[in-house]
């Protein structure tokens, strides 16, 4: 017997209230990963660190939720775990608490190990539940997936500058109610999980006209995925974690002026997160693609040649365009291997965060025996590498109504 229209209503309107709750924790997750690096200038000083160093933290990090992500996802796909999403985030408030209170670089490198693994956990099951709340509009929802952590990720830097910076390293500790919220609300997510798993399964994607595309070429698609997901976290890696050092480096700001220079750009990293899943959903991903990495490249080839008003003015469009890649890159990766959700989301979340982890660490370094203003220089190229969008297969699914 089919569900009765108000039935229905009634289970679309709890799916969405569960996909923003998802998208909440998102935020809280990423509001404290984003501290790791927003309290660099802090930590660099306090604790005598140099780049490479700082580098190494992020590196860290970065390393231990890639490499788990993929085996997390594939577990899950076998066997989801509804409440291993507040499991997760228990491990990101013991790595925030360690970090408040971390004395030397190995005790920062714990911490930031501990967040990692948060993330490792929470983002391939959360990746299943925003399938399972998206009603078939998979782009959006991965879209309002992704606005929540990008959202956190802007406001870390800004709550360091109001909360960290004038009361210490210690004040880290007070982000701990972020976490905890973030636990309350995850344990009712994964009760919701729990009840529909059985019920609800989420609907094949069909590519062209149902036939599934040859091995092959699924490979060499996923391939070129990968070298956009290099591209853009590469680049990203050179703002989120050097973007303060360059501006007062280069123009002699304080550190003040400089966060919220990143929050205006990471603000615009979230607002573009918005867009590039609707689109890819109505237009197709292959589009969104194309102008997100190839068309940030002449702005990323202006930045380093300007002065301190178009810095901000053009980190901002770069912001806006490169960061409605992911949730396309992301959802069409997912069509290329239907099926396998946590997977798929497992290694993609898990090679982006691996990209910007190295990309820290090589960054770093490089900075050290050149200048900040010399990476600048080398990254702009990176998004020359979206030319590869174009040798991918064109994905079309027949549109839910």
């Amino acid at each position: 017997m089919s569900a009765s229209p108000s039935s229905a209503r009634n289970s679309q309107a709890l799916a969405a209230s569960v996909l923003v709750t998802i998208s909440a924790c998102h935020l809280l997750n990423d509001i404290v990963q984003s501290l790791i690096a927003a309290v660099y200038p802090l930590l660099k000083v306090s604790l005598h660190l140099d780049f490479g160093q700082l580098g190494l933290i992020t590196l860290t990090y970065q390393l231990t939720a890639s490499m788990l992500q993929p085996l997390v996802g594939l577990s899950t796909d076998r066997k989801p775990m509804p409440y291993s999403l507040a499991l997760g985030m228990g491990f990101t408030l013991l790595g925030l608490l360690l970090l408040s209170v971390a004395p030397r670089l190995a005790v920062l490198l714990l911490a930031a190990s501990l967040v990692g693994l948060g993330s490792s956990v929470f983002h391939p099951e959360a990746s299943r539940v925003v399938r399972l709340a998206s009603g078939g509009r998979y782009g959006l929802a991965q879209s309002v997936f992704q606005v929540g952590g990008n959202a956190g990720s802007a406001l870390g830097p800004l709550l360091a500058a109001l909360i960290v910076l004038p009361g210490g390293q210690r004040s880290i500790a007070w982000f701990s109610c972020a976490a905890l919220l973030a636990i309350f609300l995850l344990v009712k997510v994964g009760a919701w999980y729990s009840r529909h798993l059985t019920q609800n399964r989420a609907t094949p994607i069909v590519t062209g006209r149902g036939r599934a595309l040859p091995s092959g070429k699924v490979f060499v698609s996923m391939a070129i995925l990968g070298a956009l997901v290099f591209s853009k976290y590469f680049y990203m890696a050179s703002l989120t974690n050097y973007y303060t050092f360059y501006l007062i480096e280069k123009f002699h700001v304080s550190v003040r002026n400089a966060q919220i220079h990143l929050f205006a750009f990471l603000g615009a990293v979230a607002a573009g997160t918005v867009l590039g899943g609707p689109i890819g959903d109505r237009f197709g991903r292959k589009h969104v693609m194309w102008g997100s990495i190839l068309g940030v490249l002449p702005f990323s080839l202006l930045l380093p040649y300007v002065d301190l008003d178009w810095t901000g003015v053009l980190s901002v469009v770069i912001g806006l365009i490169l960061s409605s890649a992911f949730s396309a890159i992301l959802v069409y990766a997912q069509e290329l291997i239907p099926g396998r959700v946590g997977l798929v989301s497992g290694l993609f979340f898990g090679f982006a965060f691996g990209m910007a982890g190295i990309g820290a660490a090589l960054l770093g370094s490089l900075a050290d025996h050149t200048s900040i203003a010399f990476v600048y220089r080398v990254c702009s190229f990176l998004p020359a590498i979206g030319i590869l969008t174009g040798f991918l297969p064109n994905m079309k699914r027949r549109v839910l109504r």
